[in-house]
């Protein structure tokens, strides 16, 4: 279960972070969004939330102990496989 707790977090904290960022960054290049840096920061975590259930799901559709959705055989990071 470590393994899916690592995956899951690295995938949640980035999220929030790309979201972030982006919404930072389209507030002030352009006038399709107006917010302060505390309101991108609770609209960020929306994404994040997301993330989690996603990565959650995972752990029934994916690689047994990941939050990939890829199965073992089409995961790139499951290894060499032999064909």
């Amino acid at each position: 279960m470590p393994r899916f707790l690592y995956d899951l977090a690295e995938r949640t904290v980035l999220t929030y972070v790309e979201t972030f960022l982006g919404l930072l960054l389209a507030s002030g290049a352009t006038d399709l969004v107006d917010l302060s840096a505390a309101k991108a920061a609770a609209v960020a975590a929306l994404p994040a939330a997301l993330a989690v259930v996603k990565a959650a799901a995972g752990l029934l559709l994916g690689r047994a102990g990941t939050a990939a959705w890829l199965s073992a055989d089409k995961d790139p990071a499951a290894g060499p496989r032999s064909l």
